[in-house]
């Protein structure tokens, strides 16, 4: 009989690791048999998180910080999926999470139309959904808990005061900036703010906004858009990268081009901006001038998503919208502070 107990339990034992999640004891008929690592994986709280891909330095920070903070030891099951930067596949993720009975969904969305469907699915399951870094578009907001992330309109916001206060201390005129935006990921929250605010900056300037083409936000795609707008048009003074690792390549194809990279557009250099502040060398390049200037983004997103699940837990509310405080970095002393939304905010070393 005790052989049997065993192998009972042994079975039971592999039928949660498969299932995934932290329910109590599993039953067969009115007996229930508990393993000392079942009891131990029924004290956590199961998170099941799809992370959009890996597509660039940031989202790599921003998936370490989720591994980091859901780990066993502060007492939480993580069932990671990356999506591939395919949104059918973050919704497979999502039904199968449902499937697990996972206590939290946790949701960096590929891009913002197209979740009703499977939020749905997870509200009738009871389960609490938190989406990270980009937002979904859907009119019954209540289909996710609460949202945390960066305000990526203000970022645009930033970096065209930053444009704007630079070239009017060099007294180059509003019609001689002509600027290429090499976007992000189409259809993503970043690149919908980053691209509004840069545009709307225009039209209100007057600069020349010559070209929206995304560079998927990857250093091979930066490269090789820029490279293609530098043969396009003769004039580009001005290179808005809506990340880190398409200003990498978009320095790479200038340089390439025979062309020099810098701030000094009144004289023939081409300045590049970007987003991000994660990756080092962008940061080098920051330091060096190379990048003019940089607005934070910060992927820290792993203890600022535990929080909202303590205050979860603890039956509270948590506010719909979290927004992350970031700072704008430039190693050009011309431009010290900026204005944005009424807001002034200092302009730091990288």
């Amino acid at each position: 009989m005790n052989n049997f107990i065993k192998r009972v339990a042994g079975l039971l034992l592999i039928s949660s690791i498969f299932i995934g999640c932290g329910n109590s004891a599993t039953t067969t008929g009115e007996t229930s048999i508990n393993t000392e690592e079942d009891t131990k994986a029924d004290s956590y709280i199961t998170v099941g998180f799809s992370q959009l891909g890996a597509e660039s330095d940031w989202r790599s920070a921003n998936t370490d910080s989720m591994l980091s903070t859901f780990s066993e030891e502060k007492g939480y099951s993580l069932i990671y999926k990356n999506g591939q930067q395919k949104q059918a596949n973050q919704i497979t993720a999502i039904r199968m999470f449902i499937q697990q009975e996972v206590d939290y969904i946790v949701l960096a969305p590929a891009t913002e139309d197209g979740w009703e469907s499977v939020l749905s699915e997870a509200r009738d399951a009871e389960i609490p959904v938190i989406l990270v870094d980009r937002k979904v578009n859907a009119a019954d907001k209540n289909l996710y808990s609460c949202w945390v992330g960066s305000d990526f309109e203000l970022e645009g916001i930033k970096m065209a005061s930053w444009i704007k206060a630079y070239t009017e201390g060099k007294g180059i005129a509003p019609e001689d900036i002509h600027i290429v935006n090499i976007q992000g990921s189409i259809g993503s929250t970043a690149q919908i703010g980053r691209t509004r605010g840069l545009a709307n900056a225009a039209r209100e300037y007057g600069w020349d906004l010559m070209a929206e083409v995304s560079g998927d936000f990857t250093e091979t795609k930066g490269r090789e858009v820029t490279d293609a707008l530098l043969k396009r048009f003769n004039n580009i003074n001005i290179v808005y990268c809506e990340n880190d690792n398409e200003a990498i390549g978009a320095i790479d194809a200038i340089e390439s081009a025979g062309k020099k990279v810098g701030s000094d557009i009144a004289n023939g250099e081409i300045m590049v901006v970007s987003f991000d502040g994660v990756n080092e060398k962008a940061l080098s390049y920051a330091r060096e001038g190379k990048i003019s200037c940089i607005a934070e983004c910060n992927p820290l997103h792993g203890p600022r998503v535990e929080a909202l699940i303590k205050a979860l837990e603890a039956g509270t509310t948590p506010d719909k919208f979290n927004y992350v405080d970031e700072k704008i970095f430039s190693s050009i002393p011309d431009v010290r502070s900026i204005v944005a939304n009424g807001k002034e905010y200092m302009v730091e070393a990288p």
